[in-house]
């Protein structure tokens, strides 16, 4: 498959899975917690990841899969092709009623995304990115060309958890002191293709994200004519550590920020240990 064959697989496999969170959103979800207390999972993410594995095997059987919801994860490959799945982004919205979470796959060779899809049901959009561009319900999109940061939106991408809360707090003052405004949707993958749509103009974290929160929505920033990096400005990949992601005028600013959450966290609130969310 070339990369067009490969967005396209892409699309339909994120599809798969949306129809089947779909079919479940607000009904009666057994809740179950992972490693934290707000780190939530229910079967409808399991299942939703089984008919994106099915979908994607369909067409390209016997290529790594790394899926939220696998217990043993595995890692990208640097060499060839695979998916990064996450069946149900979002999932503490979705089980609180919450209409924003999306089933997200990523197609990547050699490590880079060459397809990406995020379907969002109960919003009823759809992202995709490929070789033809970036686009939202088929139309083409791209990042807003706000340069002045007091009227930009920019948001913290990436949850801290309650050992962390210094950092957290870090990063909204960080946000609030330079930007216009902050938003948290409790979404990855809708905050960044927020960015690529326009409608945000920056997100951060100084974490190293999980790539089936992150790598297809940052397809869609690059292809929309943003930049992400992670925080020494070099371009990102889904194992740096820290995401910054900007329509790219604003991108030096977005940057400050990021890089104020570890010498802004309160002393309790930073432990290098547990940098990886």
């Amino acid at each position: 498959m070339d990369g067009n064959d490969r967005a396209i697989l892409a699309r339909s496999a994120a599809r798969a899975g949306a129809a089947v969170a779909s079919e479940r959103f607000r009904t009666d979800l057994e809740i179950e917690t992972k490693a934290g207390k707000t780190d939530v999972v229910t079967q409808a993410d399991r299942d939703a990841q089984t008919a994106v594995v099915d979908a994607i095997a369909t067409r390209a059987p016997g290529e790594p899969i790394v899926g939220e919801e696998d217990d043993d994860r595995g890692e990208i490959p640097e060499d060839g092709p695979a998916w990064i799945v996450d069946p149900i982004d979002g999932t503490d919205n979705y089980v609180r009623g919450i209409g924003v979470f999306a089933t997200a796959v990523a197609a990547v060779v050699d490590g880079e995304p060459v397809g990406s899809a995020a379907v969002f049901p109960a919003l009823e959009d759809v992202y995709r990115a490929g070789p033809d561009g970036v686009f939202r319900n088929g139309e083409a999109i791209a990042v807003s060309d706000r340069t002045d940061p007091e009227t930009c939106v920019v948001c913290p991408l990436i949850w801290w958890d309650f050992d962390r809360r210094g950092e957290y707090a870090a990063a909204n003052r960080a946000i609030v002191s330079r930007f216009g405004d902050m938003r948290r949707l409790g979404c990855a993958q809708a905050t960044l293709a927020l960015v690529a749509a326009g409608a945000y103009d920056g997100v951060m974290t100084n974490v190293e994200a999980n790539p089936w929160d992150t790598v297809a929505g940052v397809q869609m920033i690059r292809e929309a004519g943003g930049t992400v990096t992670d925080l020494e400005g070099d371009p990102w990949r889904h194992d740096s550590t820290g995401l910054v992601a900007s329509n790219g005028a604003i991108h030096g600013e977005v940057l400050e920020a990021a890089r104020e959450i570890d010498s802004g966290a309160a002393p309790n609130g930073f432990d290098e240990r547990n940098r990886k969310r």
